[in-house]
């Protein structure tokens, strides 16, 4: 039944993102608010979906710390659940993501249309640098911005350590941070096909102000904060995984 159910999702889910990627091509010359009202609807369908037809389901804890003012998000990577969820639950937003994305036919339009952050992940500095210019643009225009810290999804159970990026933008432009972990991974997996049914819980912290402080030291807070809601979440400690895989 597991089988039957996750394969019905999966058609569904490709199908309407082809048709969603094509409808984000067409909305282009409208400004980014009205694109991302209509492109996310896609997300937020397939989280409902997910309910209905793989009876798995998403619980939010501290939903109240999000407010109105744009922050940067640090998001926990497990799985390719929470690029779905934070559109659900989260204001509009964009993603710092690697250029690659861009060139999958159809999806990557999509994703254009959306205004990400996309780097080249090899080029260091320069990367770093358009994160943060670009971040800052975003951000000024109203929109959040995600960052995943590991850089790559990374398997229950472990931790990839925390790029300098996020915590770089958020102290660099002044934005507030608010840290996300979730244990999505456990039934939607990396790379994989079934969608165990059950409930995904994530966690929402408290919007961490930036004003003064140290990037390296924001960084390792964050670092710490992950590593305890997920020791919470999945039941022990998270080992740390240099390598990104």
């Amino acid at each position: 039944m597991i089988l039957f159910r996750s394969l019905v999702f999966f058609i569904i889910y490709a199908v309407t993102a082809v048709l969603f990627s094509c409808l984000g091509v067409l909305l282009w010359p409208l400004p980014f608010k009205w694109r991302y009202a209509v492109i996310s609807q896609w997300a937020k369908t397939n989280i409902w979906l997910l309910a209905k037809i793989c009876d798995l389901h998403l619980e939010v804890e501290g939903k109240e710390h999000i407010g109105g003012e744009p922050a940067v998000i640090i998001c926990k990577h497990q799985s390719a659940w929470e690029t779905l969820a934070l559109q659900a639950v989260f204001p509009p937003q964009v993603w710092v993501l690697k250029r690659e994305l861009l060139w999958i036919p159809f999806f990557g339009w999509g994703l254009a249309s959306l205004n990400p952050i996309a780097i080249d992940r090899k080029a260091g500095r320069k990367a770093l640098g358009q994160v943060i210019e670009q971040g800052l643009d975003r951000l000024s225009s109203g929109a959040w911005v995600v960052v995943f810290p590991e850089g790559t999804r990374v398997a229950p159970g472990r931790m990839g350590k925390f790029g300098i990026g996020g915590a770089r933008l958020a102290v660099d432009t002044g934005y507030p941070v608010i840290p996300v972990a979730h244990n999505a991974g456990h039934y939607w997996p990396k790379r994989g096909f079934m969608k165990k049914p059950g409930t995904i819980k994530m966690v929402i912290g408290e919007k961490i102000e930036t004003s003064g402080v140290d990037a390296g030291a924001l960084n390792q807070q964050l670092f710490e904060w992950m590593q305890l809601q997920m020791t919470r979440l999945e039941g022990k400690k998270p080992l740390q995984q240099d390598k990104k895989t």
